[in-house]
């Protein structure tokens, strides 16, 4: 998807039907639902194990961030949450 129509959707009610687990665990995120956010992430492979790992952290659940980074082979990141929200949204989408 790419990276505006994924920002514009944000204003909708539910997520567009094409998104990849790891854009629909961050929509469900920036929508406040964390266990929504939490469940889209349990297909996993990398991509889902790179948010996996941004929601433990943002959890404040540092040793299970740790890991999820680990097996997404992604390094924890020193910037806040909103800024690693949108690294990730645009490394998985389209520009």
């Amino acid at each position: 998807m790419v990276y505006q129509a994924y920002m514009d959707s944000l204003e909708k009610n539910q997520p567009p039907s094409d998104l990849s687990p790891g854009l629909l665990a961050l929509w469900w995120d920036k929508k406040g639902d964390w266990g929504k956010a939490h469940d889209a992430t349990q297909p996993g492979g990398q991509e889902a194990d790179w948010v996996h790992a941004y929601l433990h952290r943002k959890e404040g659940d540092q040793g299970n961030a740790s890991y999820w980074y680990n097996r997404s082979s992604k390094t924890k990141p020193s910037c806040s949450l909103d800024q690693e929200w949108e690294n990730i949204v645009r490394a998985l989408s389209t520009n």
